[in-house]
Order: structure tokens, then sequence, then C-alpha cells
């Protein structure tokens, strides 16, 4: 049976993986690799804050399930994002943003900065949480995600200049305003088909195969942290090198 991982110990493994105090992170992380941690989802968030400290700032991708009305304080966040999100969600100082489809959570000095305004379409385009985050020079947090979950290859997607991208229309039911149905590029099935199936886990595989991100060893789980400027130039480099053509 893996041994315990304590906060003390979290804490340790993010120092020497490059975290440090003042930081703009976006964190994908499953709490089953990391663990098990003594004192659970909330020691993890506690290691993580102590590590960023009071002028860091955390932003995590909440969203929810849209399958019933959707409530930006009440409604938990999507299971596919994890455990650690939706304790982040509930925790004392984190705020969210008021938007069906993408909803996300942040806490810290540059949380209100990061969260509004949110287009309504488009959200993961110009104007966007994912678009202020590289402004901010925000760092990409990996805590044994999935290769697939790199939120911000989206506004890549955006950003890439390569003809016939796929757009999708969805119905989301909001609990105040009632039926919303909101546009933007497919986030669901990719914006253009590529040989290989879904594309995001693999732009991230080669990123991380360049020497991109300081990489280590946090808890039990491979971690990653990398700039979220530099993935964005080369995720958007990659989608007009591989999926340009018809």
């Amino acid at each position: 049976m893996s041994s315990t991982v304590t906060r003390e110990t979290l804490i340790r493994d993010l120092q020497s993986l490059g975290v440090h105090p003042g930081l703009t992170l976006m964190v994908h992380a499953s709490l089953r690799r990391l663990g098990p941690v003594e004192g659970g989802a909330d020691a993890a968030l506690d290691a993580l804050f102590s590590v960023v400290g009071p002028t860091g700032t955390v932003l995590m991708l909440l969203a929810a399930d849209d399958r019933v009305p959707f409530d930006s304080l009440a409604s938990p966040a999507d299971p596919d994002v994890g455990v650690l999100a939706e304790r982040f969600r509930t925790r004392a100082g984190t705020r969210v943003n008021d938007h069906a489809a993408a909803r996300f959570g942040a806490s810290g000095p540059g949380a209100s900065g990061l969260l509004e305004p949110a287009p309504l379409h488009d959200y993961y385009g110009p104007g966007s949480v994912l678009e202020r985050f590289v402004d901010a020079d925000g760092q990409v947090l990996r805590l044994g995600a999935d290769p697939d979950t790199v939120t911000l290859t989206h506004w890549a997607e955006y950003r890439a200049d390569i003809p016939g991208k796929r757009r999708a229309r969805r119905r989301y039911v909001h609990a105040e305003l009632g039926e919303q149905w909101i546009e933007g590029l497919d986030d669901t099935d990719g914006i253009r088909e590529w040989s290989g199936g879904d594309y995001f886990p693999q732009i991230l595989l080669d990123f991380l195969a360049q020497g991109h991100a300081r990489t280590g060893t946090v808890g039990h789980c491979t971690a990653e942290l990398f700039s979220a400027r530099a993935f964005t130039r080369y995720a958007t480099g990659w989608i007009e090198t591989h999926l340009a053509a018809p």
C-alpha cells in the first residue's frame, strides 16, 4: 500500500518543482494520483496555498453538469475535473464566474481580474479567462492529470490561423436566466479532424518532449510546471501544422 503523503511533503515537492510565492497558477490535478494525502483535498490545497503565498493566485476549471440547471455558486464542479476542483470551489476565498459552459474558480489577489468579464459566446477565445491568464504570465501546474486536460489548448485553437474551424451551439439552462444557447469553437469533438484522433494529449506530449516544462514528482504523481505563454505559442503552431490540411 502506498505511504501516506503529508502536507509538509507536498510543500517540499511543490517547491522543488519550482512553485514559489506570487505565481499565478492554473491547476489540473488528480487527488487520487497525488496520494493518499493525509487530510485529503483540504491538506493538498493548504499545501498549494502555502507555497504560492498571499501574493499568489490559483485558477481552476470548475465547469458543471450540463444536464441540470446551472447555478454559478451552488452547482458542484463537473466530476470530470476532479475532487480537488470541487473542494477548491467551496473553499473560503474562492470566487467563481457565472458561465454555464466555462465556469472557473480563482483565489488570490488576481482572482477577479482573471474571472471577469466572461464572454457568453466564444468563452475560450478573445477576452476570455484563458487570454487573461496568459497575459498575467500564468503558469500551468499539472499534478497527475490526464494529458487531455490542458484547458489552455482551447485558447490556442482560437489563435491558430487555419480554415474551417468547427463550431458548436449548445443549450444550457441557467437557474436564474433560463434557457441559453451558447456558441463557440467545438470544445467537445475538436475544431478539425486529426488522423490521430484526439489531438489534445498529443500537443502536450510533444510540448513536454521538447523540454519546455519543469518536471518532477509531487506526492506520488508525475508533475509538470510550465509557462502558459510558451504552451500557447507551441500549441498554436502545432495546430497550424497538423490541422491545416483539408
